[in-house]
């Protein structure tokens, strides 16, 4: 199976070895995690992983300005600002929303966000091409119950232009649950970086939690981020999965808050919270 399917590299050194080397092309793969854990740097690994190899590149942020991203890549020694200057990376802006900006979002808008990512397209021409929206939770903050339906409409309208994209949804810290419960429905795979504090350091670490056509790793691995070299993926842990969540009580409370503001209806803190366990 693995001689059939084209597969893009990552970039990111000892992670294309756990999906069979490289994402396949034309997934839409849902990159999920608490912040800080790693996501926006793997995105950036992705998108200069294909300014090498020759494909079209997009980055759309939502949550940094152009010029963050561009100087996060030079810490790690990708030049994005030649790659776009020379017609290989086109960076949307829709944290900024400068009007006389023409790879810029004015509002957070799903629709003109795809007509957008078409437009820049277009721009760099035909050919392989590679899209990040980091983040697409931005998209449906004000309204969680639309998160699978916007997931859905951008992958099906996107997937006719020959991307292999990586859409970043943020997890909550109180809860580690993503913000609307619908990307990863859509997605044909799902990346999901974790942290934890460990004896009082902070460690990371990554895992391959579906990736269609596609044996892949099962296992958790450890990740380092180091600067002027950028991402690493290092050994399968052996942390078990109560090492890195909230304790249940705990976890039931905070999750009853979440569901309550979406449905906006009060939740008993004690009185049936058993039943909620069960």
């Amino acid at each position: 199976m693995a001689a059939d399917v084209e597969r893009l590299s990552t970039g990111v050194e000892g992670f294309d070895e756990l999906i069979q080397g490289g994402i396949p092309r034309g997934f839409f793969v849902a990159v999920v995690g608490e912040p800080g854990t790693g996501k926006t740097v793997f995105c950036i690994h992705f998108i200069a992983q294909g300014i090498r190899e020759g494909d079209k590149n997009i980055y759309v942020t939502t949550e940094e300005s152009r010029e963050s991203i561009i100087r996060q890549a030079r810490m790690f020694g990708f030049d994005f600002e030649e790659a776009i200057e020379s017609g290989r990376l086109v960076i949307i802006d829709a944290l900024t929303g400068a009007r006389d900006d023409p790879w810029s979002l004015s509002e957070l808008d799903v629709e003109a966000l795809v007509q957008k990512v078409i437009e820049a397209k277009k721009y760099l021409g035909y050919g392989r091409a590679r899209l990040v929206v980091d983040s697409m939770s931005a998209f449906w903050l004000d309204k969680p119950a639309m998160a699978r339906k916007y997931s859905y409409y951008v992958k099906r309208v996107l997937s006719r232009w020959d991307f292999t994209a990586l859409l970043v949804s943020q997890y909550a810290v109180t809860t580690s649950l993503g913000f609307g419960f619908g990307i990863e429905h859509v997605a044909d795979g799902i990346i999901r970086f974790r942290k934890v504090v460990h004896r009082g350091e902070l460690r990371r670490f990554v895992i391959v939690e579906k990736m269609r056509q596609t044996e892949h790793s099962l296992r958790m691995h450890e990740i380092e981020i180091v600067d002027g070299v950028g991402m690493r993926v290092k050994a399968a842990t052996e942390m078990k999965r109560e090492d890195s969540r909230l304790p249940r009580s705990v976890a039931v409370r905070m999750l009853r808050a979440e569901l309550s503001k979406l449905l906006e209806t009060p939740y008993a803190d004690e009185e049936d919270e058993e039943g909620l366990e069960g």
